[in-house]
């Protein structure tokens, strides 16, 4: 007995070394900060029921097992906390506490909303990278533009161009109050974001409680995921199947770049661009001219070694685009049938309602396979617009992220050390 407590006692010190080992290491080193920011894809629409997914690929089985505790739950991070504001229209929110599945989009912004978006994976990585706690600040609003909403003070006013002034003419519209609207409502994202920022780094106590002010913090990394909202603007850019028919928006994004660094008093932050990745390698003139255009920042002289731009098609789920496709056909037929369109079933219109149903689906029945209507629903939970809503994307999204800002801290540390 003698001996078992002689053990017991040693495998107690060995323990209380191990652990004021990690805080002795911690001790001295600022807190680090990320901002994440853009509109319904930062917000995140995975549903977390769409985690096993994950694990159907080997490739990213791995990913999975750091999603997950050993009871099968989602991981609760023990070294990362986060802020995150959202809302809708004027009913904005806070939600906070320490990181875990439940921080993507939300109705109530105070309420777990049971989905994902990059916040997630993102903060795991940061967690495993440093031994310092670690803080996220996540201000997300769908359906918002970076030419209107979250337009940069830097950029100057949003200026109608001359096709959509000759329209608002044409439609009779009162140009003058249309004008005054837009002023309104132009930067007004970015000042919520910029606020909150600031209103969080006021008081990191009461988000992160282990915050030492003695050690202080520094601001690690900005990343931004957006771009749906401008990508389908025609007004704003009606030369879009161009060559440069979004370089008004690689001109903002620059300016939102320098606006948030001065602002933050963070010359240096490394910047992530998320650009945008809908529909993976299926893509038309249009998008890959948007992509091209968000990238376009990470290469100007001034942004090198410190903006990055991250692809995010290669991490769509090809296999659920597919069946996607399917359904969408489903809902054309749809409408066929009820708008009496010539060349189908309904074209005299004397189907009952009872006839449609039955005919939508016997024709969804031979187009969509069982197998396949288990796979859409093990993987996918929302429209192709917010990458399906499957977690194994936005997981692979924000490990990604979080993969390019470190990359940049490095470059910046190799710099800063020379």
């Amino acid at each position: 007995m003698l001996f078992v407590r002689i053990l017991l006692c040693q495998l107690a010190l060995m323990a209380v070394s191990s652990w004021t080992l990690q805080i002795a290491c911690a001790e001295g080193k600022p807190l680090k900060v990320f901002i994440l920011a853009g509109q319904s894809n930062m917000e995140g629409h995975a549903r977390v029921e769409t985690f096993d997914y994950i694990g159907d690929d080997p490739v990213t089985l791995p990913l999975l097992k750091k999603m997950r505790g050993a009871d099968g739950k989602p991981v609760v991070c023990e070294g990362v906390w986060i802020s995150y504001f959202t809302g809708s229209g004027d009913k904005n929110g806070e939600g906070f506490g320490p990181l875990t599945a439940g921080y993507g989009s939300r109705r109530n912004p105070q309420e777990d909303g049971g989905k994902i978006g990059p916040e997630f994976t993102f903060g795991i990585a940061m967690d495993a990278a440093f031994e310092e706690p670690v803080l996220l600040i996540k201000t997300a609003w769908g359906g918002k533009s970076l030419n209107t909403d979250f337009r940069p003070p830097s950029a100057g006013p949003y200026v109608f161009n001359e096709k959509q002034l000759s329209d608002f003419r044409k439609q009779g519209k009162d140009i003058e109050s249309i004008q005054k609207a837009k002023a309104e409502e132009t930067g007004h994202y970015y000042r919520l974001m910029v606020d909150h920022v600031k209103h969080v780094l006021s008081d990191i106590p009461r988000v992160c409680p282990q915050y030492d002010e003695k050690q202080g913090y520094e601001l690690s990394g900005f990343v931004w995921m957006q771009g749906w909202n401008d990508l389908v603007d025609t007004g704003t850019y009606p030369n879009r199947s161009e060559p440069n028919g979004y370089a008004a928006y690689s001109e903002v994004m620059a300016h939102f770049i320098r606006d948030v660094r001065k602002d933050l008093n963070a010359p240096q932050m490394p910047f992530v661009i998320g650009v945008l990745g809908v529909d993976g390698g299926k893509r038309n003139l249009q998008t890959a001219n948007f992509r091209a255009a968000m990238a376009a920042p990470a290469m100007l002289p001034e942004f090198r070694g410190n903006v990055a731009a991250v692809e995010t098609a290669p991490y769509w789920a090809e296999e659920l685009g597919a069946i996607a496709q399917k359904y969408d056909q489903v809902r054309q037929m749809n409408y066929f049938l009820n708008s009496k369109h010539k060349d189908h079933a309904n074209a005299d219109g004397s189907m009952t309602e009872e006839q449609k149903r039955a005919y939508l689906k016997q024709y969804e029945e031979k187009l969509i396979s069982p197998a396949e209507v288990t796979l859409w629903k093990r993987g996918a939970s929302n429209a192709g617009y917010h990458y399906l809503g499957c977690a194994k994307t936005f997981a692979q999204i924000g490990n990604a992220f979080a993969e390019a800002n470190l990359k940049l801290l490095n470059e910046e540390n190799r710099k800063s050390s020379r």
